[in-house]
């Protein structure tokens, strides 16, 4: 397994998704997207992994005007204007290989071989 977290080291899923793995023992790489971020290829690898670029929108971040704007953006503008923006994608976000979650999902991982 290759795994890799991107989160934000005061997130608290973030946080568990660290515990998650440390506690059986496996070894991951852990990305803080407030330093680095997602580059355009592994965001767009996530896209593909998750099923869309409107998986990785969390609907609960702060910045409301930021979101408003991605809602009613052009469809082609949308990815773009996320990746310029990551503060508006939902962490943390899991990558093994070519497979990816969103959010903290413990049941997916324990999947992963």
């Amino acid at each position: 397994m290759n795994i890799q977290i991107f989160g934000i080291k005061k997130s608290f899923d973030s946080k568990k998704a660290e515990r998650f793995f440390k506690e059986r023992g496996i070894k991951y790489q852990f990305v803080d997207m407030k330093e680095k971020g997602l580059s355009k290829g592994e965001f767009n690898s996530v896209c593909q992994a998750v099923g869309g670029y409107e998986k990785l929108i969390d609907q609960e971040c702060k910045d409301k005007d930021l979101l408003a704007l991605i809602t009613y953006l052009a469809e082609e503008d949308k990815a773009e204007k996320i990746l310029e923006n990551q503060k508006v994608i939902k962490t943390p976000i899991v990558r093994n290989g070519k497979q990816a979650t969103v959010g903290y999902q413990p049941d997916i991982w324990k999947n992963w071989k």
